[in-house]
């Protein structure tokens, strides 16, 4: 056993001590004030500074629970190498500084996760002060299976980015969850549309405000609808995964089930196992998109990434 295997840090999130100081990544509302949490308030006003990636948004958060003055500072994507080194000196020196987002959890699809991981390196205390959410909340709205998920962020913008980024979760078994901006939200569905036509996909946006919706249907369906209805406000993509889309099979009397036999198998595997039946590598790889519940082209593009 080497020196690494043996390397274990243990946290004691509330250990009495002078230094080092803790860094406190406290969950704001996603639309709902009445969502901030009575733990969440108290932090914020006992935090020595509050780091937040727009000042003044958040200066109205505070003014609106009346937490005061407090030192408040800018974190964000475009200053994190110049703000996050302050920080961590300021956390080491016995400080305690509360980690707020524009909205929901920090460090979700956010720089806050660059700032805990080198906090973490230091031996710096990260404590999580759970509050809202808008992916796990639009999951549990949504219908679709929750035992298993994958949170995938933010789509890339590109039509090349895009193809890639649906290759790479094709495949996945859990509900896939998105973020998207509401200028992005038809094209994106329009590529699940064009891939994935018949699986179960729910838009949900605004969540927790007063025109909070969710919009469910297969991915070709709801792509239909948005061109008629143009949406408005932040968005989440929940989005059927192939575990899913069997099970639904399965309960409505088709075929489904067979995951148990290929979820081992590489697609490479997959689709010898029936060019070996006798079927010609076309038909076969038509049924490895069936058992998967992907597209034909899925599977050929991920034959030709297993090649490289």
């Amino acid at each position: 056993m080497n020196e690494r295997d043996v390397q274990v840090s243990v946290q004691k999130s509330f250990a009495e001590r002078e230094k080092p100081g803790t860094l406190y990544l406290v969950a704001t509302p996603i639309g709902n004030l009445e969502d901030m949490t009575f733990r969440a308030i108290r932090t914020l006003r006992e935090a020595d500074l509050i780091a937040a990636e727009d000042t003044r948004q958040s200066r109205k958060l505070l003014t609106h629970f009346e937490i005061g003055s407090k030192r408040l500072v800018s974190y964000h994507e475009h200053n994190k190498e110049a703000s996050g080194p302050e920080l961590i000196r300021l956390l080491e020196e016995g400080q305690h500084i509360a980690l707020i987002s524009d909205a929901g959890l920090p460090a979700i699809s956010d720089p806050g996760a660059d700032l805990a991981a080198e906090a973490v390196a230091r031996g710096i205390p990260v404590v999580p002060i759970p509050g809202a959410n808008a992916a796990l909340s639009a999951l549990i709205m949504s219908g679709l299976p929750t035992d298993r998920f994958l949170f995938a962020g933010c789509p890339p913008r590109d039509r090349k980015g895009m193809g890639r980024f649906l290759d790479g979760i094709a495949a996945e078994p859990g509900t896939i969850l998105l973020y998207e901006a509401p200028h992005r939200l038809k094209k994106t569905l329009q590529a699940l549309a064009e891939r994935w036509g018949d699986r179960r996909v729910a838009i949900v946006r605004e969540l927790t405000k007063r025109h909070e919706e969710a919009i469910r249907g297969t991915a070709l369906a709801c792509a239909e609808y948005l061109e008629e209805h143009p949406p408005l406000g932040e968005c989440c993509i929940i989005i059927e995964g192939t575990g899913g889309k069997q099970a639904s099979e399965a309960g409505s009397g088709e075929s489904g089930g067979q995951e148990e036999w290929w979820s081992r198998l590489t697609m490479d595997e997959h689709v010898a196992h029936y060019e070996e039946q006798g079927q010609h590598r076309k038909e076969a790889m038509r049924l490895v998109a069936r058992d998967r519940g992907i597209s034909r082209r899925d599977v050929y593009q991920a034959l030709l990434g297993a090649g490289e």
